[in-house]
């Protein structure tokens, strides 16, 4: 390809609305424009990355007898409220309706589709297992679209589901695309780390994310330096690093807290530590009025709650919803008030200790608060607090290290969430109707492009992974005259019959411009051909990873070629 036949809209300086290392170069290298928030235009280069991602999941996918479909983007609302996701799905989900008052969403995942499409076709136990997938431009109404495609409304996603006459079929089936998946990354160039992960609005018995570590990732991860265990934090079990030790006040007693309705304004104005403390934390759902007590130096973890309750969401109470249950906002007891509200009780808590606690009257808490004296019938205690760094490893009690984590794939055990809700039954091989068990598999295909750019820059611009880079190859020419752009042209139908990629940068432009422009979309491999090449013969040879230029006297188009060759090798085993 030829830069003077080619849109290649580069820029010198960051775009204003750009925080984020692979925003600022996918527009500054003319991969994206914007279109709108979270929404963007794919320019010729951006688009060449999308398609060979799309190819390195479809090689992997299809390497294990996966199946690709094409499935409808617009969904009936009839297959959501079938698997009850309708509502559960929330405002994230874009909902149209059309001429006949008949509504859809813009699907931004397929297990009911598939789920509705596959019933009639699965028959029997013979048929199983199968594992079907598409990659799909999928759709979110993000309330905060932020950090260019990482987090977008549009997105392609390659969405597999697989569907099983028993768990241990599953269990198989998960195996083979946590392999692919881990193959699939690293093609193409991401260091990744499978983590134990919430299933969410998904459902299911089990999930992993791929994550890559980076300080710009949403997610939280913890991990053990030492036995190798990884898990999101939304997911962790939470093992303190140790219990209170002796309290400072023992005795039972009411105490004036006058307008101090936090942990930390108590915990100071009595100088405790708030480990020494009680939280309450009072929520709602569609369905219930949820009282939470845990640790006062603890963060709630709403995943583990949802989890544990089986609800699909939740949101603070207000202060008036919670007189209405005749608490008092800041200053409520561990003493259950009424059966009107489902009270759980953090496992970070201990039993026998004397806590400082609100004491349901206004302005005043209680020292010296023992849970198991003072509350008769004490249930057991949940692990609905968030696990933090330092807290211990469930695996081995070594300290865990938190890791900041952008999400790139997420592979589930759903079990029998979907099959059932459609009816999905085959005979088995005794001639007995059986419900099918199911997985599903998602990768972002964008998401990996901008996660490769977040781990591979510098302060010239991206270096691309060979194996997804525009082009492999930039030549690079600075030429004086027809002749010398001829012998130039010789050069370029050379590299390119050799099944080379090649983006030869033939514009009328200064050498520090080209050369540049080059750095800065990441071209792995340049070739740099002007004055001395045409006194002296001499070419040179650039690395982009490692930033490292070698220049050698031209001796015949075999040894060049050789030379390129050499250098594809080495970045493509790079990968592996």
């Amino acid at each position: 390809m030829k830069a003077s036949k080619y849109i290649l809209p580069t820029e010198k300086e960051n775009p204003a609305d750009a925080v984020v290392a692979s925003h600022r170069l996918m527009i500054r290298a003319g991969l994206v424009r914007k279109s709108s928030a979270g929404l963007y235009f794919y320019l010729p280069l951006g688009l060449k990355v999308l398609k060979k991602i799309e190819q390195i999941v479809r090689e992997e996918m299809n390497s294990t007898g996966a199946l690709e479909f094409d499935l409808p983007i617009l969904t009936p609302s009839d297959f959501w409220e079938q698997s009850g996701r309708w509502s559960a799905m929330g405002k994230e989900m874009f909902r149209i309706q059309d001429r006949h008052d008949l509504s859809y969403a813009l699907g931004p995942t397929h297990e009911e589709s598939f789920s509705f499409l596959l019933k009639p076709l699965l028959k029997s136990y013979k048929d199983l297992p199968v594992n079907v997938y598409q990659i799909q431009t999928k759709f979110r109404d993000e309330i905060r679209p932020r950090f260019g495609v990482i987090r977008s409304r549009e997105f392609i996603m390659k969405d597999a589901y697989s569907f099983h006459i028993d768990d241990s079929s599953l269990d198989d089936t998960y195996q083979a695309m946590r392999v692919a998946y881990r193959k699939i990354f690293d093609r193409c160039g991401l260091k990744t780390i499978p983590v134990q992960a919430d299933s969410g609005s998904m459902g299911g018995s089990a999930s992993e994310e791929f994550m890559v570590v980076s300080p710009i990732g949403e997610e939280t991860l913890l991990l053990c330096n030492s036995c190798g265990y990884s898990s999101n934090s939304e997911k962790t079990p939470l093992i303190l690093k140790k219990e209170n030790g002796s309290a400072k006040f023992s005795e039972k007693k009411e105490i004036s807290t006058p307008g101090k309705k936090t942990i930390s304004e108590v915990s100071t104005l009595l100088g405790v530590s708030e480990s020494e403390t009680i939280k309450a934390v009072a929520l709602k759902s569609e369905k219930k009025k949820i009282l939470v007590f845990l640790r006062g130096d603890l963060e709630l973890n709403l995943h583990k709650l949802h989890s544990l309750l089986k609800i699909a969401d939740s949101e603070p109470m207000t202060d008036l919803e919670i007189r209405e249950l005749g608490l008092i906002p800041g200053f409520i007891s561990p003493i259950a008030p009424n059966d009107k509200i489902k009270v759980l009780y953090d496992r970070s808590l201990q039993k026998d200790f004397p806590y400082v606690v609100g004491s349901s009257k206004e302005d005043f808490h209680t020292q010296g608060f023992i849970l198991e004296k003072e509350i008769s019938g004490l249930p057991e205690f949940a692990d609905v607090a968030l696990a933090r760094e330092g807290d211990l490893c469930p695996n081995c009690s070594f300290p865990l290290k938190a890791e900041k984590g952008i999400e790139v794939g997420h592979i589930f055990k759903l079990g029998d969430k979907y099959t059932k809700a459609f009816g999905i039954q085959v005979l088995d091989q005794n001639g007995k109707s059986k419900t099918l068990t199911m997985g599903c598999y998602g990768i972002g295909v964008n998401r990996t492009m901008a996660t490769v750019i977040e781990q591979c820059n510098d302060e010239k611009g991206i270096f691309w992974p060979i194996s997804i880079a525009p082009f492999e190859v930039s030549l690079v020419s600075i030429v004086k005259g027809e002749d010398q752009y001829f012998k130039i042209e010789e050069f370029y139908n050379v590299l390119m019959n050799e099944g080379i990629e090649v983006f030869w940068d033939d514009r009328d432009l200064g050498p520090g411009f080209k050369l540049k422009d080059s750095e800065l979309i990441g071209f792995p491999i340049r070739i740099t051909i002007g004055k001395k090449f045409f006194e002296s013969g001499e070419i040179s040879i650039y690395n982009r990873k490692k930033d490292q230029e070698d220049s050698f006297v031209f001796s015949g188009f075999d040894d060049l070629v050789a030379r390129v060759e050499s250098m594809r090798q080495e970045l493509f085993t790079e990968l592996r």
